[in-house]
């Protein structure tokens, strides 16, 4: 019986990686494409050549990073997962400190071996192009910081989860299930206070025309928000965005830096129009009730299956340990998985038309869709994006589709 659950593991980790270089080989034969009339002056002239290397180059590192996780996916499958639970398990009685030294160890491997391929990625493909403007020393800072972070937080749940399970059993599952939901509220709240610190600085909007036409759009849509934050994103990519955060008193809105510097105040408006659509029309309280219902649900499968010798004899363990639990049921729930992202990409993306349609009502629909012709063209976007594609990734509508709507 373990051989055939060990099977269907390898056979779920093929399948979804068969899928993805599927799906990412007909995305990018879908860019020889004609572009739609709608946007063919988004990339004028040598920019259109620039896009397509750009495309292609990260297309072809993209096939090459994802054989690698593929294979050490596999590697670890076979014999790597078993071979460092007993090695934690030399070094420690305690479960818990070894499911922690586990996922340390592991997360630790994991991160420094795909260094090398998000060092190439950032300093020589986004450097290339004009994307990246972090320092080797600000990036080694960030990854440091990352991994401070994740062990807390991290660590943290997980102990937590650990301790609820040996109090309570299979029975575990709803009382770490509250407990998570709380935390996922709780950094809903403070994630631009608490979290984006550590990262980046956040200033107030200085007075002016902008914040003055900002208020106006809050008034007009019924929307009181005084913290208005521009955030220094410029000092790792040349990237822009906009997004809303937080709920009550603690919500704000916040501006990439590089948004300012090169688009308009009436795109900008425009665009913080269609973050407000997203919090008016409940978007964002909608997506945490979503990722509450999914906690849920992973933690009442996974307690119907943790007690079980089978998943463990799988992996070729003779004991129980709680994190070789974790990594086939993690495996298993692959499939559930990508249905649920399925279904919430779709949501999401019907959710960008209503925030777009927001703002058409309350701004500038013009300005909105300038913004959105200049984010694109900015960024590099992929303007013909193969259907499958779209209806396994994207979160977003292509930009042709939300033009027209817009227009």
């Amino acid at each position: 019986m373990y051989n055939q659950i060990f099977i269907l593991l390898i056979a779920f980790v093929i399948a979804g990686f068969a899928l993805e270089q599927l799906l990412s080989f007909l995305n990018n034969r879908s860019r020889a494409n004609a572009l739609p009339p709608s946007l063919k002056d988004i990339y004028p002239g040598d920019k259109y050549l620039k896009y397509r290397s750009y495309r292609q180059e990260s297309y072809r590192f993209g096939v090459l990073s994802s054989w690698f996780s593929f294979l050490l996916m596999m590697l670890m499958l076979f014999f790597g997962f078993v071979k460092l639970d007993e090695w934690v398990s030399t070094l420690s009685d305690s479960a818990l400190l070894q499911s922690l030294l586990f996922f340390a160890l592991l997360g630790l491997a994991s991160d420094l071996l795909s260094t090398p391929f998000d060092v190439y990625d950032t300093f020589v493909i986004e450097q290339k192009y004009g994307f990246n403007r972090i320092t080797p020393r600000l990036y080694i800072g960030d990854k440091l910081k990352s991994w401070l972070l994740g062990a807390l937080l991290g660590g943290g749940m997980l102990s937590l989860v650990m301790w609820l399970y040996t109090l309570f059993g299979t029975s575990f599952w709803w009382l770490a299930w509250i407990a998570i939901s709380m935390f996922s509220v709780f950094i809903t709240f403070f994630y631009s206070s608490l979290i984006v610190p550590l990262f980046n600085r956040q200033t107030p909007l200085e007075e002016g025309e902008l914040r003055s036409k900002l208020n106006e759009l809050a008034y007009r849509a019924g929307f009181n928000v005084a913290n208005i934050y521009v955030i220094d994103g410029s000092k790792r990519s040349s990237r822009a965005n906009a997004y809303f955060s937080g709920f009550g008193s603690r919500r704000r809105i916040v501006l990439f830096d590089t948004l300012i510097q090169n688009h308009t105040v009436d795109e900008i408006v425009a665009v913080v129009a269609h973050e407000t659509g997203h919090y008016r029309k409940r978007h964002i309280l909608k997506g945490l009730i979503f990722s509450v219902v999914q906690t849920g649900l992973i933690l009442f499968l996974f307690s119907l299956i943790i007690d079980n010798q089978l998943i463990y004899n799988a992996l070729g363990s003779s004991r129980q340990p709680f994190h070789l639990g974790l990594i086939v049921f993690f495996v298993l729930y692959s499939p559930v998985s990508a249905i649920i992202s399925l279904g919430g990409n779709f949501i999401s993306r019907h959710h960008e038309f209503e925030a777009d349609y927001f703002a058409k009502s309350y701004a500038d629909g013009s300005s909105l869709a300038k913004a959105l012709r200049k984010l694109a063209s900015e960024n590099m976007a992929d303007l013909t994006p193969h259907p499958l594609y779209v209806f396994f990734h994207y979160s977003h509508p292509p930009l042709a589709e939300r033009l027209k709507r817009l227009e």
